[in-house]
């Protein structure tokens, strides 16, 4: 089987400190961003959310601008002081010894994702990645998706993905990967509607292998 792992709110416990990110780079702009609205954009691409946040177009000079600066900015002052979710490495390593192929595929750009790979100490176990630099469009469309199954040489039916946001149930969705929900990103049950099992973080999922769909081996 292979499995594609999202990074942020599900490995990392990083979906606040973004939202905090475009908050602050907001202000330094002049862009008024609540937290409260960007707390449940994130996840989607920065691509996406900077039009509903600013009204930029993401392919503008003063949006490229903004977007990188919050990656800077993010990297910079907030990513230091993240933690990996209790049970991260202990998830990745069972899935590796249990011979699934791992693939990242997450909405980060590929710098921000290698920096949030260290930063929970995962960069040695997971050598196959893709981020948001791989897809055209990103989450909720399923490019990253297709991009990931494409770096494994897998079809959709050999695959699950594991995510924590409503996007990543429909990135995986509309590409035909079955999902597992993880809730320490934030998210609820009822938001992660779609997917075939749901637990509290990857340390639940560890303690449960053998009762879930991982314990399986997919053709």
């Amino acid at each position: 089987m292979v499995v594609l792992l999202d990074v942020d709110g599900t490995l990392i416990d990083s979906n606040d400190a973004h939202a905090r990110s475009w908050v602050e780079i907001g202000q330094r702009t002049g862009y008024p961003i609540g937290y409260d609205h960007i707390r449940w954009l994130v996840g989607m691409g920065g691509d996406r959310v900077l039009p509903m946040l600013t009204g930029l177009d993401p392919g503008s000079a003063e949006g490229k601008t903004l977007l990188e600066q919050r990656g800077e900015l993010f990297r910079s002052e907030f990513l230091p002081k993240l933690k990996a979710f209790p049970g991260g490495r202990d998830l990745v390593e069972r899935l590796r010894d249990h011979g699934h192929e791992l693939v990242v595929a997450t909405s980060a750009g590929e710098e921000s994702m290698k920096a949030l790979l260290e930063q929970a100490g995962l960069d040695d176990l997971l050598p196959l990645r893709t981020s948001s630099d791989d897809a055209e469009a990103s989450k909720p469309a399923p490019d990253i998706v297709h991009a990931a199954l494409q770096q494994a040489g897998a079809s959709p039916m050999s695959a699950v993905m594991i995510g924590d946001t409503p996007y990543d149930v429909a990135a995986a969705r509309n590409a035909g990967v079955a999902f597992i929900g993880v809730l320490c990103g934030g998210w609820t049950r009822v938001s992660l509607a779609g997917a075939r099992e749901i637990y509290s973080g990857p340390r639940e999922i560890v303690s449960s292998f053998e009762q879930s769909m991982l314990s399986g081996r997919l053709p």
